[in-house]
């Protein structure tokens, strides 16, 4: 089959993507607990993440794309068994559905391709199975640590035992109790009819493939692999056998080269709601790669809370804004929860924005349900740049009715 290669502006690229991505997100006429599972399934993954400035990354990621989302959806999907934690490119939720593309990760664990994050005790993990199993579901903090007391609690030797074993497969996370893991044997968390066969190693890279060109749009094998040892040139490889096939297509953007799904030219068609606006996550799936942000988006962006305070430039907790299909500002945010009261301590304004007033109305309608969102019920806005927007932001802000 000959191939064929499309060539796409950056603008249209990005348009690509944000369908992708389902942002901004459209309206859903199925149930708010529906939409969720819907967004997670087609995403692939949902990043868990431990800082709580705002609202947690697995909840806001989840938000942007289902605007009445529900902090107890998690909880009921995984109670549900439509989700589940394992491992991504960071810790994660899953589609229960995609169980078995897990399957190889652990597989290469237990045989040792992959290397354990912890010193594997095969005693200990045969005593924490044992308890578990017996016991029935149990946290790190069940177990009774007797050694030398760390700082570190992933130092004690049994929350080490359960993430080894969480890890290759032989536990997996039945809830989460104020955001600690509760462990459970892997048969008694699974549905019932679930197909559990490893899948042969073209079956999985073939998943890997679909799933990122369905969540993202446009892909190249270095993104598709993005944190995964040891599949970088069998991505590659199939990649190129899937294009001379047919069943993808090649897609030239700015001298870069990207793989496709057929449709994908039809997508543009669809109108983009541009001038709705998205306040993201630093972990949305949107810009985890910030490589790619860079090349597509032109959006140079580090997350600055594992930056020396002194040589921060936005602030500790910068989160991107997306409006008119482009990343045009970030704005670092706190929430100081006994006051419910949302801190924006640096609204930056990207050098390239235009049409700033219409920016603004857009920010601060969005700012209404952002605050809601985050169970805030007012708004501290301490400086932006540049420093002659505050005075618009800030009236448009005084005017919200929360």
């Amino acid at each position: 089959m000959a191939k064929i290669i499309e060539t796409l502006s950056v603008e249209q690229a990005r348009k690509l993507v944000l369908l992708s991505q389902r942002l901004p997100p459209t309206n859903h006429k199925s149930n708010p607990l529906a939409c969720t599972l819907s967004a997670i399934e087609h995403l692939g993954y949902i990043q868990i993440d431990t800082i709580s400035a705002i609202q947690r990354a697995h909840h806001h990621t989840l938000w942007n794309r289902n605007p009445r989302y529900k902090l107890l959806h998690l909880e009921q999907l995984v109670a549900d068994k439509k989700v589940f934690e394992y491992w991504s490119h960071a810790a994660a939720y899953l589609p229960m559905r995609d169980y078995r593309f897990s399957l190889p990760r652990k597989q290469a664990i237990v045989s040792g391709l992959e290397n354990h994050w912890y010193k594997i005790d095969e005693h200990l993990m045969n005593s924490v199975l044992k308890r578990i199993a017996s016991e029935g579901p149990l946290m790190a903090k069940d177990f009774e640590h007797t050694g030398k007391k760390r700082g570190d609690w992933t130092s004690k030797p049994t929350k080490q035992a359960l993430e080894n074993l969480f890890m290759q497969g032989e536990l997996m996370v039945s809830s989460r109790v104020n955001f600690h893991k509760v462990y459970d044997l892997t048969e008694r968390v699974l549905p019932k009819g679930l197909n559990t066969s490893i899948p042969s190693p073209e079956e999985y890279i073939r998943f890997l493939i679909t799933r990122y060109l369905e969540a993202n749009g446009l892909g190249q094998a270095s993104e598709i692999v993005y944190l995964l040892k040891n599949t970088k040139t069998i991505v590659a490889t199939t990649l190129n056998e899937m294009f001379t096939s047919g069943e993808l297509l090649q897609v030239e953007v700015a001298d870069q080269n990207y793989y496709a799904q057929p449709y994908i030219m039809e997508l543009l068609k669809k109108p983009l709601p541009r001038h709705k606006l998205k306040i993201l996550s630093p972990f949305d799936n949107l810009l985890i790669q910030r490589k790619r942000m860079k090349t597509l988006f032109d959006f140079d962006y580090t997350i600055e809370c594992y930056v020396p305070e002194a040589k921060r430039q936005y602030g500790y907790f910068s989160l991107p804004i997306l409006w008119d299909g482009k990343l045009v500002a970030r704005m670092d945010c706190k929430d100081e929860r006994k006051k419910s009261l949302l801190h924006i301590n640096h609204l930056a304004l990207e050098s390239g924005l235009a049409n700033t007033e219409v920016f603004a109305s857009a920010l601060s309608k969005e700012l209404a349900a952002f605050i809601l969102f985050n169970n805030c019920s007012s708004i501290q806005l301490h400086k932006t740049s540049p420093a002659h927007f505050k005075p618009l932001v800030k009236s448009l802000i005084n005017e919200l009715k929360m």
